[in-house]
């Protein structure tokens, strides 16, 4: 996709309403205005000079709810910025946002009605530019999608597919690598199989932009894979996180939520990328279940996690007697949750204590009602095995299926 498609799409538009036009993408940059100047304000001026929204405007207008509208929203004049009344048309495509058109009110039109039903004539118009955009990013391109396929097609185990990927120029001589996946904590309950597959894609793609050691993305229904090479350091995976969170937000057009990214093993054979994927899928999901393995789960990190994911082994609390006795036996809740931290803690009772904002005389009573209860010290060797084994099984099963 041009700029210059892009260009002549809004002159279009402009040219349907008669009025001054600016184009801006997700992060406030000016794509492409109208020539149409019968009306200009200080704002649009300066935009269309330094080609970036000011953080004072761009207050200004994401308090008028632009970031999560799907209809033209209008924005009000503000006198102080020098700014006149707009409305603010959000670009969709396909369900996800792209961009946003702003259509400038006239020097002495005070209402925004006229815009709004004017809109209404150019909504095909609208679409097809919100489209452009959609393209712009190269995420729905053809030749992209085939890359995509045949990328998870290798990380699924797909030997012709493994070879093609190992042929690529970007990939081709540039291990040892690593795989990720980068999963969001949101709901998305609400999305279509295509809208979850197409969000992943545009928020990994647009995640990892200018991030050398990322060789490639691509998305799935629940989370993206990146094909990464070993030599990345913590700064750049902590960069990926926050940005495909705040992609997926402003994409989705929800709430920011938290993402996990989970890293396989290093390895130097490209025929090792099903395994890594496995490694990485396995090391997001423990993340999910357990939030004391942080934000950037490495699989050498997940400790027990490793032995409960291997695939075909199914793992159930309910096989301990232990734990199963226990577990009816803790009606309100108490008994499990210290356990768990003091066998994760080492046996701490003092950083027990403190996490739970508790008397560590409440967390030895604690103690001796388990030990009352099962007949035997939690804290000893076999019976701690067990039991936490059984806390981690338990924990496993509320994973996410990836």
């Amino acid at each position: 996709m041009k700029a210059a498609d892009i260009d002549q799409a809004v002159a279009i538009i402009a040219a349907h309403l008669g009025r001054a036009l600016s184009l801006e993408d997700l992060d406030g940059g000016l794509l492409a205005y109208s020539a149409h100047q019968a009306t200009a304000d200080r704002v649009r001026t300066n935009f269309l000079l330094s080609k970036l929204v000011p953080p004072d405007v761009s207050t200004w207008q994401l308090s008028h709810g632009i970031a999560t509208a799907v209809k033209p929203v209008p924005v009000p004049a503000n006198a102080g910025l020098g700014m006149l009344g707009r409305v603010c048309v959000p670009l969709l495509a396909r369900g996800f946002r792209v961009g946003y058109l702003w259509v400038l009110q006239l020097d002495d039109e005070l209402e925004p009605g006229a815009i709004l039903a004017e809109l209404r004539v150019v909504r095909p118009e609208m679409d097809s530019l919100a489209e452009m955009l959609l393209n712009r990013t190269s995420a729905d391109s053809d030749g992209r999608r085939v890359r995509e396929t045949q990328f998870l097609a290798a990380c699924f185990g797909d030997r012709d597919a493994v070879v093609a990927v190992g042929g690529w120029p970007g990939v081709h001589g540039r291990g040892p690598w690593r795989l990720a996946t980068l999963l969001e904590r949101g709901d998305t309950a609400t999305r279509n199989p295509a809208e979850s597959s197409l969000l992943q894609r545009l928020s990994a793609l647009h995640a990892t932009l200018g991030i050398n050691a990322v060789l490639f993305s691509a998305g799935t229904e629940t989370h993206a894979v990146l094909l990464l090479q070993d030599a990345i350091d913590g700064v750049d995976e902590s960069e990926i996180l926050r940005r495909f969170g705040l992609e997926v937000s402003r994409r989705g057009g929800q709430a920011a939520s938290p993402a996990l990214l989970g890293l396989s093993e290093p390895f130097s054979d490209l025929r090792r990328l099903p395994g890594a994927y496995a490694e990485a899928r396995s090391a997001v999901q423990a993340g999910w279940v357990d939030a004391q393995l942080g934000a950037l789960v490495s699989f050498r990190g997940i400790g027990v996690y490793q032995f409960l994911a291997v695939d075909g082994r199914d793992v159930s609390p309910g096989e301990s007697t232990l734990y199963s006795e226990l577990r009816e036996l803790d009606r309100n809740g108490e008994l499990l949750p210290v356990l768990e931290l003091l066998y994760d803690k080492d046996g701490s009772v003092a950083d027990v204590a403190e996490q739970l904002h508790l008397h560590r005389t409440s967390i030895y009573n604690r103690l001796g009602r388990i030990r009352s209860l099962i007949g035997v010290d939690p804290l000893g060797g076999q019976a701690r095995l067990e039991l936490h084994l059984a806390l981690k099984a338990e924990r496993w099963a509320g994973r996410p299926r990836l």
